[in-house]
């Protein structure tokens, strides 16, 4: 059983983490939340699709809006922004590792220039008097493990918390993660430091903070299916149901048109497995045209 002492937080995942699976995780019990990344560029010019995303509800709180940039100035502008929505602490993506995000200059290609992302630092921590945290990578490949480097830069600028998935941006989500760079973070900065990284149970969030010495634990793809991983007891079968049949009336109630059906399948693809059949079940949710006949689907299978 999962220590109570644990803070656990649902990390910031592209098109997964948005409103309806934030308050499915916060009732599950998570702790921070963290959104989704957001376009800084897109959010200060008004976009339409950027600022939805943007949208968080009273009931989220604490949560932080995670920007997506590498211009100082536009973070600055949309951090700003975002502060003034009311947003609890704003979280800088440095560890994305899409081809078409790195190929600007973003995510994790902020790691492969350390005094850009100190210009990036000092810019952001001058435009916001809420926190400023950022998520790195342990480096961009095995030649340049920088995470250390990157912390106590980010330390030196008054940022005042780091969260670390250790592996480096050319192992993608490949291989063991390793939690020995978290532990190197620890031991080299005096602010808070968040583990990230192959942690899909409670057992897995415990052993994470005896090895690193953590001050919390995130958890992201552990938690797509299963969100009550959040909690420290056992869910039973019955309230499983609950939580996934809540989850379907946020997405419905949150979202819109495609992006409602899309997330309606995804999470309950997410949700099957380890049903009999789940394969050919994923194979037919994707296939079906409309949120009940998805849902339906789902629930015969259950």
């Amino acid at each position: 059983m999962l220590d109570s002492v644990i803070d656990l937080r649902l990390a910031p995942m592209a098109a997964v983490t948005n409103l309806p699976f934030r308050l499915v995780a916060r009732g599950c019990g998570a702790g921070r939340l963290t959104s989704e990344e957001i376009d800084a560029r897109a959010l200060v010019v008004g976009n339409v699709r950027t600022s939805e995303l943007a949208r968080f509800l009273p009931e989220e709180h604490p949560i932080a809006m995670q920007l997506l940039g590498a211009d100082p100035d536009v973070l600055a502008e949309a951090a700003r922004h975002l502060e003034a929505a009311g947003a609890d602490a704003i979280d800088l993506n440095m560890g994305c590792p899409v081809a078409k995000i790195v190929a600007k200059g973003q995510g994790a290609a902020l790691m492969r220039d350390p005094l850009g992302a100190a210009v990036v630092f000092r810019t952001l921590r001058k435009a916001i008097g809420v926190d400023l945290t950022i998520k790195i990578r342990g480096g961009w490949d095995a030649r340049t493990v920088n995470a250390v480097e990157i912390a106590r830069i980010a330390e030196g600028e008054g940022i005042d918390a780091i969260t670390v998935h250790p592996r480096t941006r050319s192992q993608q989500f490949s291989g063991v993660a390793p939690w020995e760079i978290i532990a190197r973070v620890v031991d080299a900065v005096a602010i808070p430091v968040v583990g990230n990284g192959d942690v899909r149970t409670a057992e897995d969030a415990w052993a994470m903070t005896r090895a690193t010495g953590c001050a919390a634990v995130m958890i992201g793809r552990g938690a797509l299916g299963a969100p009550w991983v959040f909690q420290a007891a056992e869910v039973s079968r019955h309230e499983r149901a609950r939580i996934i049949r809540r989850h379907c009336e946020l997405i419905e109630t949150h979202l819109q048109g495609l992006t409602a059906l899309l997330q309606l399948k995804k999470h309950l693809a997410w949700y099957a497995r380890g049903f009999s059949g789940a394969a050919k079940l994923r194979e037919a949710l994707f296939a079906l045209e409309t949120p009940a006949a998805v849902q339906d689907a789902f629930w015969n299978a259950w």
